[in-house]
């Protein structure tokens, strides 16, 4: 149940199925004794959640006739399904050809169009879009606060914001129902900007469908999230991206990524269109001069429509560049100056990425990152070697359960190229065995001829990856500083890896 006991402008029954038939979704509306000027107080799609005078909306794949049984035990008035799921004709419905799309419009609906309300910014890629994200919040938090205006929401993979509440997130990009919640918080809390990573599941099921964003950004593409229950091959993964193009005004893209001429192709659906880059001159926005300044600072010149002077980044990670330039970009399509792009950037963090921790004698150093598909690795790597290039390196990692089948190949085996010794751990290992995802990541690392080991236990795989190996640079990375670990269908509390880190380093120091 979503916006029970909410002051908000509320529809009938009548208005919801004009909006479907508007979407050409309805195949049949059946009320029976039920009038059409029903108001309609709540939406759910849950049946638990479910009050007097819900819309229910049968959804999910594992959907079970029993919900709406329930749903109607508890005060829903009508239900909404595919044909295939009408298992009480005699109550009212009504019969809709995509449920997930028209989950997306009641949900709109219900909110009262909160995405038209202020400046929505997607970004999507696969590599950086947390970063990005936070970049973008940042340097917009410091023009917002020049102008004494509340902060930026943001829906991300780490965390959500939107004003009224603030948790950690457990998916990139929420259920369309819980997004525009979350949008209609923001509105109602005169937030002026919402900035959301969007994932390709959220393009592929229609999570995003009905938003049009002022100013998204397309980063990067590779490989990734290819399983039975994501993409079945890069081409849909990559179709289910560029769909984001069709919702967008103001298109930024990164004129470095893989696929470009078919990216910029698509981009042309937009309105208009910024391009950046570190390697292509011609690019609307221009980074060049990079330098690593300090062992967590880089600075660049770069050169845009409106300005042309130094960036400073207080994170490390070369490939952060690509990042910066993106939310330059969006700062410069909103009318940012540039002493609040600069400020912003400067003080910019996204928790649990790059994150570098020292041992006090220097020599041992510690980055904990969220990469955890082939494009970050890669980065990630590369980025290692140029920052680093005198120290060993090692690192700690897996894969998750379920999904993504791919990146225990593509992982393991740019971890038998690149690393010393990886230490192999549990990361989300859901409905699998940790041990057996392990072993199928040695398998890809020993083609390379690299070393391991497996410590399923992922706090004892850090400590050991920091005491046993001095003179490196170790790489902790996929869960940054997550709180929970998924096994089987439960959430478990843990530590993060920061705090294991912080352990680890505090008993190296004492040797």
């Amino acid at each position: 149940m979503k916006g029970n006991g909410t002051k908000m402008k509320l529809y009938t029954l009548n208005d919801y199925i004009n909006e479907l038939q508007k979407e050409s979704l309805i195949e049949e509306v059946a009320l029976n004794e039920l009038s059409n000027s029903t108001i309609i107080s709540s939406i759910a799609h849950n049946s638990k959640n479910v009050v007097s005078n819900t819309l229910y909306i049968c959804k999910g794949i594992k959907y079970k006739a029993e919900y709406l049984e329930e749903a109607i035990k508890n005060g829903a008035n009508v239900y909404i399904a595919e044909r295939e799921n009408v298992s009480k004709p005699d109550f009212p419905h009504i019969v809709v050809n995509d449920i997930r799309k028209s989950l997306a419009v009641i949900s709109t609906l219900f909110y009262d169009y909160p995405a038209t309300k202020l400046n929505m910014i997607g970004i999507t890629g696969t590599k950086g879009k947390s970063t990005t994200a936070y970049y973008i919040k940042s340097i917009l938090d410091n023009y917002m606060k020049s102008k004494n205006l509340p902060d930026t929401a943001i829906v991300s993979s780490i965390d959500t914001y939107d004003g009224k509440t603030c948790k950690e997130s457990l998916i990139t990009s929420p259920e369309s129902i819980d997004l525009q919640e979350h949008i209609f918080n923001a509105v109602e809390c005169n937030m002026k900007n919402l900035v959301m990573e969007v994932s390709s599941q959220a393009l592929k099921l229609d999570r995003v469908y009905d938003i049009m964003y002022k100013v998204g950004v397309f980063l990067n593409i590779s490989e990734d999230h290819i399983s039975t229950i994501e993409h079945p091959d890069f081409e849909d993964y990559f179709a289910s991206k560029l769909k984001f193009f069709n919702q967008v005004e103001t298109a930024c893209v990164n004129l470095d990524s893989d696929y470009i001429d078919r990216i910029i192709e698509n981009a042309h659906k937009s309105k208009n269109i910024i391009t950046f880059s570190s390697k292509n001159s011609k690019a609307d926005v221009y980074a060049y001069g990079i330098q690593k300044t300090s062992h967590t600072s880089i600075t660049f010149k770069v050169k845009t429509p409106e300005f042309e002077n130094e960036i400073l980044l207080t994170m490390p990670g070369l490939f952060n560049v690509e990042n910066a330039l993106a939310a330059i970009s969006v700062a410069i399509t909103l009318g940012v100056p540039y002493e609040n792009i600069y400020e912003g950037l400067k003080v910019a963090r996204a928790s649990g990425r790059m994150e570098a921790h020292s041992s006090k004698d220097g020599s041992i150093i510690v980055i904990v990152d969220y990469a955890h598909n082939k494009l970050s690795f890669e980065k990630l790597y590369e980025s290692t070697k140029q920052e680093y290039p005198d120290k060993k390196i090692v690192t700690v990692f897996g894969c998750p359960g379920g999904k993504a089948q791919l990146r225990r190949r593509d992982l393991g085996r740019l971890a038998g190229i690149h690393s010393n010794i990886s230490y192999l751990t549990a990361e989300d290992p859901g409905p699998e065995e940790t041990l057996d995802i392990c072993k199928e990541i040695a398998e890809h690392i020993k083609e390379e001829n690299g070393k391991y080991r497996i410590v399923e236990d992922r706090g004892n795989a850090i400590k050991q990856a920091i005491l046993e190996n001095p003179n490196s640079v170790i790489l902790i990375t996929g869960k940054g500083n997550e709180t929970r670990q998924k096994y089987g269908t439960q959430y478990l509390p843990c530590l993060t890896d920061t705090q294991y880190v912080e352990e680890a380093l505090k008993e190296y120091d004492k040797k």
